[in-house]
């Protein structure tokens, strides 16, 4: 079985070994709050020593019951801390994708700053958020280096370290900002070129967990909708439907001449026309498996295959 056989390794290794699915994987957050921290972090970057627990217990209720995820940030390399505290609101949501920058005196300032992203300076840069959490798991400390070290030299204002983004055994993680994509296993690749995918308005599909703003059965239609129809929009395949089916969802998916539709042919060269995209999905489950370097519990997590997709009138 594979409780008995598994061996420890970095849980990074161990995803590989299994080729664990990437298909489906990305946490959700339709908006989010960054803050910069520029010294270490704790296992709960803004929970824990160093960070002052008191002032981070107070943020992170006010930002999570303004239904927004708390992120700290860091230049790679730097460790003093700025003269003014910055932070970014993020909107991930589809058609509504901003980022705001602003700064305050300091961190207690915070708690005063409008959530809804009045304030601020508005950015047409993209923010690219590389996982380099080493107190939370020795795997994004490890990978998460080689990605933000790539990233950072090719563009620096747009790279960031982050905290904690949920998928450690998926690093190296990040997430690109406004449009929320999560990308795992970015170092295996050239990073620069997710980079470069999102300027032309695309993703990377053998890197790509999913959107923040879908659910996970919505993230997992959009990826065998593009490996049918080879069509790596950001914004194809917008979402119209999901319901739970036996065993798994229906999820129904903008085709050609719908909202992020695509005029893309089919794998076998029949074209997609101009009808909605429905997508059958089996939900199912991992053998038991340790999903952290530091888990000693086996769990078994969620995974998803075609059964079939089609094109409706």
């Amino acid at each position: 079985m594979t409780l008995a056989v598994e061996h420890w390794a970095p849980c990074s290794d161990r995803a590989r070994e299994r080729h664990d699915p990437l298909v489906g994987t990305g946490p959700r957050g339709l908006r989010w709050f960054l803050i910069e921290v520029a010294g270490s972090w704790g296992q709960n970057a803004l929970l824990d020593a160093p960070f002052d627990r008191e002032l981070g217990r107070a943020l992170v209720r006010r930002i999570e019951g303004a239904g927004m995820r708390p992120l700290a940030i860091r230049r790679t390399g730097r460790r003093a801390a700025p003269a003014t505290q910055r932070w970014a609101i993020v909107d991930s949501r589809p058609g509504r994708e901003r980022v705001v920058w602003g700064e305050v005196a300091d961190a207690a300032a915070l708690l005063d700053v409008p959530l809804d992203g009045s304030t601020g300076t508005p950015s047409t840069r993209p923010v690219y958020c590389i996982c380099t959490h080493a107190r939370h798991d020795q795997c994004c400390a490890v990978r998460g280096r080689r990605v933000v070290t790539a990233l950072a030299e090719a563009r620096p204002e747009e790279t960031w370290e982050c905290s904690h983004l949920g998928g450690d055994r998926f690093a190296g993680t990040m997430v690109v900002f406004p449009h929320g994509l999560y990308y795992g296993y970015a170092d295996d690749g050239d990073p620069v070129r997710i980079a470069d995918a999102f300027d032309d308005g695309r993703i990377v599909p053998e890197q790509f967990r999913g959107r923040s703003s879908l659910t996970h059965p919505v993230q997992a239609a959009q990826h065998f909708a593009r490996e049918a129809f080879g069509d790596e929009r950001i914004d194809s395949f917008a979402p119209i439907a999901e319901e739970a089916a036996e065993g798994g969802w229906r999820v129904r998916l903008a085709g050609a001449g719908g909202a992020g539709g695509t005029d893309a042919g089919t794998a076998d060269g029949h074209a997609a026309g101009a009808g909605n995209i429905v997508v059958d999905l089996e939900e199912t489950h991992s053998e038991p498996l340790l999903s952290t370097c530091a888990a000693t519990r086996f769990v078994r997590v969620r995974q998803y295959a075609l059964r079939s997709i089609t094109v409706s009138a």
